[in-house]
């Protein structure tokens, strides 16, 4: 539940409800939030376990999207990019499975001598 929580952040956090709740009222505040988490945990827990009793082994295919929408949260999509643009080498293979056509070498182009005219492509205007 904390994972992404330091300790730095819990000290902020004590010190505003000090200043907020004042030093009387901090410890009561504290235990009182602690016994609703542990109270939120029990009723997740046991609401998971009555599911995986009524839905038997469905309950485990059910489970299966889930996590795999869990591992999209962590998608990075820089590092995707990053990944394909620069790690990854060309395919040989389509996404359709037949072999990618080989591009022929590109004709060499040397600069325009001076005065001369750039190619024209009547068909392409």
């Amino acid at each position: 539940m904390f994972d992404s929580i330091g300790w730095v952040e819990i000290l902020i956090i004590v010190i505003a409800g000090l200043f907020i709740l004042g030093p009387e009222r901090l410890p009561s505040a504290a235990a009182w939030l602690g016994k609703t988490v542990r109270q939120v945990r029990e009723y997740a827990t046991g609401a998971r376990e009555q599911l995986k009793q009524e839905m038997g082994p469905e309950f485990e295919s059910l489970r299966k999207p889930l996590e795999d929408l869990r591992e999209l949260r962590n998608f990075d999509p820089k590092r995707a990019v990053t990944k394909h643009l620069f790690d990854d080498p060309e395919p040989t293979t389509k996404s359709n499975g037949y072999p990618t056509p080989s591009t022929p070498p590109a004709a060499e182009q040397r600069p325009l001598a001076p005065g001369e005219r750039p190619p024209y492509d009547p068909d392409a205007t």
